[in-house]
């Protein structure tokens, strides 16, 4: 398994998570439900493109290999990826991509508010530009959820479904390993343990508000953040990598 120095550890967590996400939203592009959402979805691409970009840069320069973002994203194999195992998770049916989004979106929301605080000037200020963004995913994501949940019989079925079905990998966005205490003690990183309570009520009360159920409590998936993956991630990376690889130090 492939190691980094404890920063560098932790921004390839939030780089590669924003990365993952945003190539799983992409997919939707040209065959999401309506136009709209088509829009939306690659929007909220873009903004996870940009932020994975100014996290990857940062570790790239820290890591002192010459390896700028695009080697980072396009030139790791999947055991190098630090991405939680949520976001890696096939898109399904639209329920299952909102579902998916939407607990994301919430913790990535206390996330970046703790970290415009970081003691790291550069880690402050990226979490800032990201937190305008992630703020309206946040609400875009919630109001969907209580729409379908809220709506047909066939809607809530699948919002329902969707809702029980990706939260044994909801877990993992708050571990913390030796990587995060020494950033969490250094005061870089923000301490995940402690925004879990502030995540459940946040998931708790758009549940309610969609009329659904919690899911039941079941044993939580992890291992992502440490690069151990699904086969789901790497079918995502040799799709997304292709070109680059197949065409090494090409210019555009």
């Amino acid at each position: 398994m492939t190691a980094y120095e404890p920063k560098v550890e932790c921004l390839l967590r939030l780089g590669d998570t924003a990365l993952v996400l945003g190539h799983r939203l992409s997919e939707w592009c040209a065959h999401a439900p309506v136009l709209e959402e088509d829009l939306a979805l690659s929007n909220t691409a873009l903004d996870l493109l940009g932020q994975s970009r100014r996290w990857l840069t940062y570790a790239g320069e820290l890591e002192g290999k010459g390896r700028d973002e695009d080697d980072l994203a396009f030139k790791r194999d999947t055991h190098e990826y630090r991405n939680v195992l949520l976001v890696e998770q096939d898109n399904g049916n639209y329920a299952d991509t909102l579902a998916r989004q939407f607990y994301f979106d919430v913790w990535h929301q206390l996330v970046l508010q703790h970290l415009t605080s970081s003691g790291d000037k550069r880690v402050a200020e990226t979490a800032r530009q990201a937190l305008t963004e992630v703020t309206y995913h946040v609400r875009r994501s919630s109001d969907l959820v209580i729409r379908l949940g809220d709506g047909s019989e066939e809607s809530r079925r699948r919002m329902q479904a969707a809702i029980d079905e990706f939260w044994i990998f909801t877990g993992e966005l708050f571990e913390v390993d030796e990587a995060d205490q020494a950033m969490i003690g250094e005061g870089v990183m923000g301490d995940v343990r402690l925004l879990k309570d502030a995540w459940c009520a946040r998931v708790t009360e758009v549940i309610q508000q969609a009329q659904l159920r919690l899911p039941p409590a079941s044993a939580m998936r992890s291992g992502g953040r440490r690069g151990v993956h699904s086969e789901l991630l790497g079918y995502l990376l040799a799709e997304m990598q292709f070109l680059p690889r197949a065409y090494p130090n090409t210019k555009w």
